[in-house]
């Protein structure tokens, strides 16, 4: 996160980490549709260690921002560190294979609509 965003405390850096969240949802949406066996000359583990990264701060920058507030938030502030935990172990997974294709992309992208729809 910049040093704009520390500037702006935890909302700033909360900001931050959504919006690293959201570019690498669009980032892997469209390495997923190239149809890619291996990832060298990409950007896909950086862009899966950004991600690995704001979900591990996602959580706590969210209680931090949201610190004060009503008690009928802390369901879904719970619920946002729960979700960035599981979703964190799945990026770790696919970060630890050798070779990151877009088939393996997809079946992330997948799994994490599925569990999206069970919650729902």
């Amino acid at each position: 996160m910049g040093s704009e965003a520390a500037a702006a405390g935890p909302h700033g850096n909360l900001a931050a980490c959504i919006e690293t969240i959201e570019r690498t949802y669009e980032y892997l949406l469209a390495y997923a549709a190239q149809g890619r066996r291996d990832d060298p000359g990409t950007q896909t583990r950086a862009t899966f260690a950004a991600l690995h990264a704001a979900l591990g701060d996602v959580g706590s920058l969210a209680r931090a921002a949201f610190t004060g507030s009503a008690s009928s938030i802390a369901a879904s502030l719970d619920a946002v560190e729960h979700d960035a935990r599981i979703a964190r172990c799945a990026v770790a997974l696919v970060m630890s294979r050798p070779r990151i294709g877009s088939l393996l992309v997809d079946v992330f992208l997948l799994d994490q609509a599925l569990e999206n729809s069970q919650a729902e």
